[in-house]
């Protein structure tokens, strides 16, 4: 589950309208950690965290020395990740931004998006308007990184509107089994996944005794049409790897996951 949405405003609840919640399921979740860590730690500059959620990522970060800085769209997860943050001793920079359109007042060399927020984007103008913010933010030679899926098969001709259990795990401080599922609808033309998503609180004996619905919208993006926004926003050069090891990308297995950097002049002439 992404971390930031850059949609419209909706009066349906969100995975990220509870910091406290999604913490529960995700604040020990370390998908790409090591791979933002050890960039932050070499960036040699100011970093910025979008989509910074509840400090998964930039918590570390400040933890090792880092000097970075967070964006989120949803106020309870920055609430949630300025509380944790005290608690450690770190007062840090955070702003609620939208991160198809953001001005901040600093230039980073590293901007990074981890946990699949780009895909929140769901129009080719939020896609390019995103990568031009953050092309606009880095230093000459700043570095853009980020994360999705590379959307195979067995995920975009998958069943539509079936409801499936993504995870089950005892509660950090009770023990007692929570749930987390998703029923997702397709639109496969304009690249759509909805999602319906359900957390459930069990007792001892098995039964539901709390649940708290959300709904989230995501886009995704193939390696070619990527490839395409990169250039279209100005980059430099890039590469597309398919996994954190960063192995190139070339099964319909392998995630998406890209670097962009502009160029050390400050000129940026697409190169691919």
């Amino acid at each position: 589950m992404p971390k930031a949405m850059n949609n419209s405003q909706t009066t349906e609840a969100t995975p990220f309208d509870d910091g406290a919640l999604y913490d529960l399921f995700f604040e020990r979740f370390d998908l790409g950690l090591d791979f933002y860590l050890g960039l932050a730690k070499k960036a040699g500059g100011p970093v910025l965290d979008v989509a910074c959620g509840t400090g998964r990522i930039m918590l570390p970060c400040l933890k090792a020395g880092v000097d970075v800085e967070g964006l989120d769209l949803f106020p309870a997860m920055l609430r949630r990740l300025r509380d944790k943050a005290s608690a450690l001793g770190f007062k840090p920079q955070l702003y609620e931004a939208n991160m198809a359109n953001f001005r901040l007042p600093r230039r980073y060399a590293l901007i990074m998006i981890p946990f699949n927020a780009f895909v929140h984007n769901l129009t080719t103008e939020d896609q390019l308007a995103t990568l031009q913010a953050c092309r606009d933010h880095l230093q000459p030679g700043g570095l853009l990184a980020f994360d999705t899926y590379f959307p195979g098969p067995a995920w975009t001709a998958a069943p539509s509107g079936r409801r499936e259990l993504e995870v089950e795990m005892p509660h950090p401080q009770t023990g007692l089994p929570m749930r987390m599922w998703d029923t997702r609808t397709f639109d496969r033309v304009n690249q759509l996944q909805y999602s319906y998503n359900e957390i459930e609180m069990l007792d001892a004996e098995g039964k539901v005794v709390e649940s708290y619905p959300s709904k989230t919208t995501v886009r995704w993006i193939y390696k070619a049409e990527m490839e395409l926004l990169l250039r279209a926003a100005g980059f430099a050069r890039w590469q597309i790897l398919g996994g954190f090891d960063g192995r190139p990308l070339l099964h319909e297995t392998d995630a998406l996951i890209v670097q962009a950097w502009t160029a050390p002049g400050g000129k940026d002439k697409p190169q691919g």
